[in-house]
């Protein structure tokens, strides 16, 4: 079978497939199957899925998916986010936008504690605004930074796209999940950046709130109690793998002992939240872990039938430099990101853009800065970016989807900034990874 028609088939049936509603994980595998019978030999291709499935999933350096997973849980579960949020907002103060940062604080300190955009983006939107739009701010400036902030979970630790994105470009965990940090930084320091000046040019989208008044210590003494002890979570996520004291797994194990111990702490843990929290966490891990299962089975077929090596070949046929090559991965995940899933647009690259990246000297820790960021922007434009629903989901009346592109706009533009700086200064993303090397 000419490898065009293979590679067209493969795509566009998994296309076809996830535009008719069926779930991405049975997608992918009613594809690969196919495929592994047709490209594989027959019986003889289940039987290499079947080998494959065991395989991808018995890998120990899957692990971490769900521990990180769990660990974000146990801290939404336990509401230990929305006292850490009212913590931030007492000692944020004469700032123009005062709530608007707040949010991207609030947003940043606990994706630094879930791993998960969806939880991070529905706390944060049911907590703090309400309170925006009740005092004035207008809707944009409310949603804008609940969405925007609510996306950084994909980059910063504990992050279980992260640990996906490095299995399945064969990526060192450790190392990805510590390049994301700095990208995350920058992103939150440009939100808050263009929040301010906003404000500063047009006041009325942020009005001045009057702050109750407090003593120093009625101001710090929740920051000391609810954020100040979080550090210690992220410490240990992040410490130990820079440090070089735990693997992936092992930091994942230690930050949902933590997590425990935190919620213990604060008298927050119960057996049903554990339960709830354990519940929702075999949910994902299981949609996650069903696609790995046919991941590197579909990788096969591609490259049996040629349509790896044949379109590696046409690309080298135009000469271009790894930056175009980068560029163009770029241009085609942000496209996808529009209309499909994270998890269905490593699916369908990872096979052929991997091998790509290898072959034209991409740094491999760039290439997974590249797929965060634009997973990362993928939950946010339209028409189907998850995150715009998860907004609309928790808005009140009155506002439709068309307030909520308007306000998710600035920011994209400041993640499309901060994207195009890691292609243009790749230390962007391998700087702190170089660090924990050495």
């Amino acid at each position: 079978m000419d490898w065009i028609l293979t590679l067209s088939l493969m795509l566009g049936g998994l296309a076809a497939l996830l535009l008719i509603g069926l779930p991405v994980a049975f997608a992918f595998i009613t594809v690969t199957m196919i495929g592994a019978y047709e490209v594989l030999g027959g019986d003889r291709g289940l039987l290499q899925l079947a080998r494959n499935a065991t395989q991808s999933i018995a890998n120990f350096q899957m692990a971490p998916i769900p521990l990180f997973i769990l660990m974000g849980e146990i801290l939404f579960q336990t509401g230990i986010a929305h006292r850490a949020i009212d913590a931030i907002e007492r000692v944020v103060t004469r700032v123009p936008g005062r709530l608007s940062v707040v949010t991207v604080f609030g947003g940043t300190i606990f994706a630094a504690l879930s791993g998960s955009t969806i939880a991070n983006t529905a706390m944060l939107g049911s907590t703090l605004m309400p309170g925006m739009l009740q005092r004035g701010y207008h809707p944009t400036m409310a949603m804008g930074p609940i969405m925007a902030s609510g996306a950084i979970a994909m980059l910063i630790p504990p992050s279980a796209l992260a640990v996906l994105v490095g299995s399945l470009a064969g990526i060192s965990i450790a190392g990805l999940l510590v390049a994301g940090v700095m990208p995350a930084l920058l992103l939150a320091a440009a939100f808050v950046v263009y929040i301010v000046t906003r404000s500063l040019l047009d006041p009325t989208v942020a009005p001045p709130d009057d702050l109750p008044q407090m003593s120093l210590g009625e101001r710090w003494r929740p920051f000391l109690i609810y954020v100040a002890p979080l550090s210690v979570l992220f410490a240990v996520v992040i410490g130990s793998l820079l440090l070089g004291f735990a693997t992936p797994t092992e930091s994942a194990a230690l930050g949902c002992l933590a997590a425990l111990a935190t919620g213990a702490a604060y008298r927050s843990l119960s057996f049903d939240k554990v339960a709830k929290a354990l519940m929702e966490t075999v949910k994902l891990s299981v949609m996650i872990l069903f696609i790995m299962a046919a991941s590197q089975t579909f990788a096969q077929v591609l490259s049996f039938s040629g349509a790896t090596n044949g379109l590696i070949k046409a690309i080298n046929a135009v000469d271009p430099t790894p930056t175009m090559v980068l560029v163009g991965m770029i241009v085609i995940l942000l496209l996808l990101g529009c209309f499909v899933d994270q998890v269905s647009m490593l699916m369908v690259t990872v096979p052929v853009f991997v091998p790509l990246a290898a072959q034209m000297g991409i740094n491999e820790l760039v290439l997974g800065v590249v797929y965060l960021l634009t997973m990362e922007i993928g939950l946010l434009t339209p028409p189907f970016g998850l995150l715009l629903f998860v907004m609309r989901g928790v808005a009140p009346e009155g506002i439709g989807m068309k307030h909520i592109y308007a306000a998710v706009t600035p920011f994209l533009v400041i993640k499309l900034a901060v994207l195009a700086l890691v292609v243009w200064q790749p230390a962007v993303g391998t700087w702190l990874p170089g660090l924990m090397a050495r």
